[in-house]
C-alpha cells in the first residue's frame, strides 16, 4: 500500500512541475516499483494522471487559463481513439509494448531537452493556425485550426489507451505549435484534455475488468497530493534547468524500459 502511494506522490509532483508531460513516467514507475506489466500498469497510471490532471484543470479554469472549447474539441477526438488504443494494448505482446513505451519516452526526453536548450530567439516565427481574437481572447475557429487540434487529440487519445499515458507530451507541444496561447494556458488546457480523455480510457478499461483498484486508488491518491504540493513549487523552480532534469530522468527510465524488454 505504501509503495503505490509514494510512487503516485512522485508522479503528481512531476506532473505539476513539468506541465502535463510528467504523467508519462507513471507507467514506468509502476512497472519498476511494483513489478506489474505495462498492460496492467496502463489503466492504473491513466486513472492517477487523469485525477491529478482534473485537479490541475479545475485550478486553471478558475484562473481563466483553460480554453475550454478547444479542450472539448481535442478531447472528443481523443475519446474516439482511446478505446482503440486499449484494445491494441490488450492484444500486444508485453515485451513489444514495453519496448514501444521505452522508445516513446526516449523521443519525449529528446524533444524536452532540445526545447529547453533552444534560446527564445530561435523559436519558430511561423504564424500558428489557431489565433485568438484581440477583443474576446477566444480562438477564431477555422478549418485548419479545427483539423490541427482534432488530429493532435486523436493521437493523444490513441497513445493514452495504448500506453496508459495522459497525452500531455503530445498536447502541450501541439498547442504551442498550432496556437498563440502562452505556456500557462497551453498547460492548463492540456490538463483539461488529459482529464477528459483519461476518464474515457479508465471507464472503458474498468468495464472490461482491467483496473486493479487495490493498487489504483492509493496510487491516484498519492498523485493528487503530489499535484497539490507541486503547484506551489512550480512557479519557483520551473524553467530550462527543470526541463533538462526531466529529460535526463526520462531518458534513464526509457533506457531501463528498453533494456528490460530486450532482456526479458
Amino acid at each position: 500500500m505504501l509503495i503505490p502511494i509514494l510512487l503516485g506522490l512522485l508522479v503528481g509532483l512531476i506532473l505539476a512541475l513539468t506541465g502535463a508531460g510528467g504523467g508519462i513516467l507513471a507507467v514506468p514507475l509502476l512497472v519498476f516499483g511494483t513489478g506489474i506489466g505495462v498492460a496492467q500498469a496502463g489503466p492504473i497510471g491513466l486513472l492517477a494522471v487523469g485525477m491529478a490532471a482534473t485537479l490541475g484543470a479545475l485550478l486553471g479554469l478558475r484562473a481563466g487559463q483553460v480554453r475550454y472549447r478547444a479542450a472539448l474539441l481535442i478531447a472528443a477526438s481523443g475519446m474516439l481513439l482511446a478505446p482503440a488504443g486499449l484494445w491494441a494494448a490488450r492484444l500486444a505482446d508485453a515485451r513489444w509494448l514495453g519496448l514501444l513505451f521505452g522508445l516513446t519516452l526516449l523521443v519525449v526526453a529528446y524533444r524536452t531537452w532540445r526545447q529547453a536548450a533552444l534560446p527564445a530567439s530561435s523559436q519558430s516565427t511561423d504564424a500558428p493556425v489557431c489565433l485568438r481574437g484581440e477583443r474576446s481572447g477566444r480562438f477564431v475557429w477555422t478549418r485548419p485550426c479545427a483539423r490541427a487540434l482534432g488530429l493532435s487529440g486523436a493521437l493523444a487519445g490513441f497513445l493514452s489507451g495504448l500506453l496508459g499515458v495522459g497525452g500531455g507530451f503530445v498536447m502541450v507541444p501541439a498547442l504551442r505549435r498550432h496556437t498563440d496561447l502562452p505556456m500557462t494556458s497551453a498547460v492548463a488546457t492540456s490538463l483539461a484534455v488529459i482529464a477528459i480523455i483519461s476518464a474515457a480510457g479508465v471507464a472503458t478499461s474498468a468495464a472490461q475488468g482491467g483496473v486493479a483498484w487495490s493498487m489504483a486508488l492509493p496510487f491516484a491518491g498519492g498523485a493528487l497530493a503530489g499535484m497539490l504540493g507541486g503547484r506551489s513549487l512550480a512557479a519557483r523552480v520551473a524553467g530550462p534547468a527543470l526541463q533538462k532534469a526531466f529529460a535526463v530522468v526520462s531518458a534513464l527510465v526509457a533506457a531501463g524500459m528498453v533494456a528490460k524488454a530486450l532482456l526479458a
